[in-house]
């Protein structure tokens, strides 16, 4: 029981310093959705696209992490493109919510071998509160803690800037979040860290199978690294998609994150699924948890439900969708 609550402790207080320094990221991007990782894929595509998500970290824990996330993001003109996201963060008796918005801009460096460059900034806003509602005195909790008087209720403002490099099927974007250092007053809170910034690389390369067989494949990584302890972690991915004839498909995958200084214990490993269809997009991912908190949870799970609608081609290839068939 004291290991088990000491990795409760440990992964907690990890988690909830990674909500201000970033929204947690797990598999949510490979939901066809890598506006998640970087503003620069805003306006990337034929339509509207719209993406929510659901997930519920360590099923089994309570209080463990639940996080509620809305994404869309949409092309104006030809070569820019505008996104907003939104999230509801809540770990433990931490309440966080906050959104982001987002531009960027397409750029040809080749027409000919199909070589783009995009940059995107994104704005960001995160409230922070603690849910001194759910205090309680009991067997487990026999006294509040008197220096607990409010609800501690601060707001941060924060910028991110990306870049992303396309060449055929190939893709790398590279990202720098939270350019400002945070600045609060509050004597309760100088325990916390102050440097945000954090740095993610995303890359990864499309390319189909056999003639008429329908099938593109996309192996990808991604990397992030905090610089205020240099903490840093990397996820290797693999997905396949079936597509038919009228462009719809199923898709199927497996992720794998490691800290990088430990690649044989990896944090997660687990399969992924989903299918669009017409406008609606469907997908789910579970995550095995392989340390010490594995006996006591069923692992992690996030389900997307997506529309993408208002078909408008571009007239500039840096923000089409690419042609499959």
């Amino acid at each position: 029981m004291r290991k088990l609550i000491i990795y409760i402790l440990f992964l907690t207080i990890t988690t909830s310093y990674s909500q201000e320094l970033n929204l947690p990221v797990f598999t949510q991007y490979l939901a066809d959705n890598n506006f998640v990782v970087s503003p620069t894929f805003a306006g990337i595509g034929d339509n509207l696209k719209i993406r929510a998500n659901g997930l519920t970290q360590w099923v089994g824990i309570k209080g463990a992490p639940d996080n509620q996330s809305v994404y869309a993001d949409f092309r104006i003109a030809d070569r820019s493109g505008v996104g907003v996201s939104f999230y509801n963060d809540k770990n433990g008796n931490t309440l966080q919510t906050g959104a982001k918005f987002s531009f960027a801009h397409h750029l040809i460096l080749d027409y000919y071998s199909k070589q783009y460059l995009s940059l995107g900034i994104s704005y960001n806003i995160n409230n922070f509160r603690i849910d001194i509602d759910n205090f309680n005195t009991g067997y487990e909790n026999p006294v509040v803690d008197p220096f607990i008087t409010d609800d501690r209720r601060t707001s941060n403002n924060n910028f991110d800037v990306g870049a992303l490099y396309r060449n055929h099927g190939f893709y790398l974007s590279f990202n720098v979040n939270n350019l400002l250092p945070k600045n609060f007053n509050e004597a309760i809170r100088q325990m916390e860290p102050r440097l945000l910034l954090n740095y993610q690389i995303y890359s990864g390369y499309t390319f189909r199978g056999p003639k008429k067989s329908g099938l593109e494949f996309e192996p990808s990584v991604f990397y992030q690294m905090f610089s205020s302890d240099k903490r840093s972690s990397t996820d290797l991915n693999f997905k396949f998609r079936k597509y038919n004839r009228y462009e719809d498909y199923f898709w199927g995958g497996i992720s794998y994150r490691f800290l990088n200084d430990q690649f044989l214990k990896p944090l997660n490993i687990g399969p992924m699924v989903g299918f669009k269809k017409s406008i609606f997009y469907f997908g789910y991912a579970y995550q095995v948890t392989t340390n010490g908190l594995s006996g006591y949870n069923s692992g992690t799970h996030v389900v997307t439900i997506g529309l993408e609608f208002l078909q408008g081609i571009s007239n500039c290839p840096c923000t089409q969708s690419p042609v499959h068939n």
